[in-house]
Formats: structure tokens, sequence, C-alpha cells
């Protein structure tokens, strides 16, 4: 609820907002707290910035922070049939407003992201380049280092993740590269 960033304060600010208009005009509110969402038709985020990059150098990759950043993704199919899920229960309740976070429940390092990536665009002999980032190692001003969402609220509904993080970035940094289907 200390949001480090412009970014977090106005993603708390819209909660706040969402509840305050909520109980205000007699509504309901769903918020979900979304991770990392990635997928095929992706045109920003670590895997685009990653691909970018290699395709105007292959010999090298710059990684923003040290590598060590870790955290939770979640590939977009999986988040398509959590927000289903999360609005079909909560229209069965008499909530006013709930929130519910909305990732996978494990992490994945940003090393081993781009070991991935060059690994799926068949790149062997690339030099990671870490620019060792900011305030103990995060990649810029306001990133999280380590984003670790609880899903246990919205796993009790029924939900889980068919991909964990590091499948969900295998899966979409395949659907980028058009090897798999989107």
């Amino acid at each position: 609820m200390l949001p480090i960033s412009t970014y977090g304060a106005s993603k708390l600010g819209c909660e706040s907002l969402i509840s305050s208009y909520s109980y205000t005009h007699g509504i309901r509110g769903l918020i979900l707290r979304m991770g990392n969402c990635v997928g095929g038709r992706s045109g920003h985020g670590v895997l685009h910035d990653f691909i970018s990059k290699l395709e105007k150098n292959p010999t090298e990759l710059e990684i923003l922070g040290d590598g060590s950043q870790n955290k939770s993704y979640v590939h977009v199919d999986d988040c398509v049939t959590a927000i289903l899920l999360a609005s079909d229960k909560f229209s069965g309740t008499g909530t006013r407003v709930e929130a519910y976070n909305l990732s996978s429940p494990d992490q994945v390092s940003v090393r081993r992201i781009a070991e991935i990536v060059l690994e799926e665009m068949g790149l062997r002999a690339t030099k990671l380049c870490f620019t060792g980032g900011v305030d103990g190692g995060r990649g810029w001003m306001g990133d999280v280092k380590v984003m670790h969402l609880s899903v246990d609220k919205l796993m009790s509904l029924g939900w889980r993740p068919r991909l964990n993080s590091e499948k969900a970035i295998r899966r979409a940094m395949l659907e980028l590269l058009g090897k798999q289907s989107k």
C-alpha cells in the first residue's frame, strides 16, 4: 500500500476510486490485480524488449538491472480464464467490492527469461550484459525487484493456471516468434 512508482500509485488510486464509486453509487466493483501477463500479441515488456535488442545485435543482450529480479508471469490464456471465472463467481455474491491477485503462484528471474529467449531464437554465443540497475539491482527507478503475488484467494474459486511462470514465458516467446499458434 506504499507504492514506489507513480505507476504503482496510479493503480492503487484506481482501486480506491473503484471502491468509493461502488459504495457511493450502489454498484459492485471487481478489482483484479494483474501480475505480468504475457502472450503472442504483446507489443511491450521484457520479451518484446529482448527480441528487439537481439534483432539489432545478436552478439550481446543488454539486460536492465542485475538479472536477479524475480517476478511472476501468467500467460494471457490463463489470465482470460481467471477473469471470466472471477467475474462469474463475483456476480453470484452480495459483496460490494472484491479484489483478487491474478498471476502464477511462482516466479522466474530476468536472467532465466534471457536464457529462454536466447534458446528459442537459436542464439548460442550471445553475451549477457547486465547494467547493474539501480537501488539494489532493480532495472530502473520504480521497477519492482521481486514481485510475487499471493493468488490463493483466486485459486480458492477453483482457478489454476495451466502454465507456470517459466512455461508462460516460453510459450509467449514461441508465439512472438511465430513458432506456435497464438
